[in-house]
């Protein structure tokens, strides 16, 4: 990566990354399959729709469509997980080609259509889009991982009552050269 644009959006997956992987790590295998109700998806669910979508938008990024044409987008929402370790190895497998994919790219290559269902988009655009729709699930990871845990939740922000301690503390220290995400 050759630039503070591919820098910064590399640290943003990495950030969201992690929040993923906090959730994950304080769950249970039985809670990360908790239903509220038929409709709904289960954190193993979510991730099994986002490791189904990183394998396709991400393989063969500047080459081929990111709708592959063995994705099966609706198995992505069946339950098939039988334990936590094969859905975290399935997890860091989807992260991985992602960053393998990124890491790769130039500035140059920003600018350059890459299609997705057959919608021509520019790289920047198609990652600005992924980097919608993984918080976005990541997101419910971590309110479902928050209404399972109830008080046993370790806030992954800052906690409700505490804006004002976290500012004092954050303004008291040097702004030197770190960033947000230097800190996960």
């Amino acid at each position: 990566m050759e630039n503070n644009l591919l820098s910064g959006i590399f640290k943003q997956f990495m950030y969201y990354k992690t929040v993923g992987d906090k959730t994950i790590s304080v769950l249970s295998f039985e809670e990360m399959n908790y239903q509220p109700n038929a409709d709904s998806n289960s954190i193993s669910i979510i991730v099994k729709h986002m490791v189904g979508n990183m394998l396709s938008r991400w393989t063969n990024f500047l080459n081929e469509d990111g709708e592959k044409e063995w994705r099966q987008r609706d198995q992505e929402f069946e339950a098939s997980y039988t334990t936590k370790d094969e859905l975290l190895k399935d997890w860091e497998k989807g992260w991985s080609c992602l960053f393998d994919a990124i890491s790769h790219l130039k500035e140059s290559d920003m600018k350059q259509v890459i299609y997705i269902r057959n919608e021509g988009h520019t790289v920047a655009e198609a990652i600005f889009r992924q980097l919608g729709h993984y918080p976005y699930h990541i997101g419910q990871m971590a309110y479902i991982g928050k209404l399972i845990k109830g008080d046993q939740w370790i806030s992954l922000s800052i906690p409700k009552g505490h804006s004002k301690s976290y500012n004092t503390d954050k303004f008291n220290k040097d702004k030197g050269t770190r960033h947000f995400t230097d800190t996960i």
